[in-house]
């Protein structure tokens, strides 16, 4: 179930991960049919859940309810870190990736001690 929004008349799918890259990952993932125990009702919603809370960086709770319970997300998120799913997912992804979403921030990169002008050194 992917969520959508309109505008300005056109409708446009409202995900982060396209469909390829979401092939790719789908059967990494637990909760398929095959698996013992319950499926998973929506494994591509509750991923681009925790792709939100990251993308954002916003609290569990700010999580939109269209993506579902917030702790029920939360605690999801939770048992698949313990248990590596999300760095095999990553390594799925990783292995072409496109740098769509590379950014280098200013504030963080800083230029090393010796890379800087000297003291009282004349400026252009």
């Amino acid at each position: 179930m992917t969520s959508y929004i309109i505008y300005f008349g056109f409708t446009t799918a409202r995900t982060v991960l396209n469909d390829d890259q979401w092939n790719r990952v789908k059967d990494i993932l637990p909760g398929i049919a095959s698996d013992s125990g319950t499926t998973a009702a929506n494994n591509r919603l509750f991923v681009e859940a925790v792709l939100w809370i990251a993308r954002t960086g916003a609290p569990w709770r700010d999580l939109p309810e269209q993506f579902g319970s917030w702790h029920n997300v939360y605690n999801r998120y939770s048992r698949w870190c313990s248990k590596g799913i999300w760095e095999k997912a990553f390594k799925a992804l990783s292995s072409d990736s496109d740098m769509e979403y590379l950014m280098v921030d200013g504030s963080i990169v800083r230029v090393h001690q010796h890379g800087a002008p000297e003291k009282g050194a004349l400026s252009i």
